[in-house]
């Protein structure tokens, strides 16, 4: 009685070895299957928030080239500004210094007429009075 229940206790003991042994192998595939299933996941996370983290980076490039661009603008703008303004100031030197020239000449030529005009004037005062004289 003694050795079958010994012999009882040594096959429950085996059949216990190999539920254990057929437990572990499930719980250890289920646990690889878990982890394939987490790294996916993570992988699937890695991907996302890479492309997240480059479209943020290509809307920042974006938004940077175009800061630059209306910078840029901005300064062809003030220098086109700053040119038109020198341009006009220079034009407007060049109009003064031609007007003076222009009133210096006609000056000149007053005078040289006024002069021509007086010995004229002088010229027939003289004939006068010699016509005069000879009347």
């Amino acid at each position: 009685h003694e050795r079958e229940h010994d012999r009882e206790i040594s096959e429950l003991a085996a059949k216990h070895s190999e539920e254990m042994e057929k437990l572990r192998a499930e719980l250890q595939e289920e646990q690889r299957h878990l982890l394939d299933e987490l790294q996916q996941q993570m992988a699937a996370i890695h991907r996302a928030e890479h492309e997240q983290a480059q479209l943020q980076s290509q809307t920042l490039h974006s938004l940077e080239l175009e800061a630059l661009r209306l910078t840029l603008n901005n300064m062809h703008t003030s220098q086109l500004e700053l040119t038109q303004s020198n341009l006009r100031k220079e034009k407007e030197t060049a109009l003064m210094e031609l007007r003076e020239m222009l009133n210096d000449k006609r000056a000149q030529e007053v005078a040289i007429l006024q002069s021509r005009h007086q010995l004229e004037w002088e010229k027939i005062k003289e004939q006068c009075l010699k016509e005069k004289e000879d009347l």
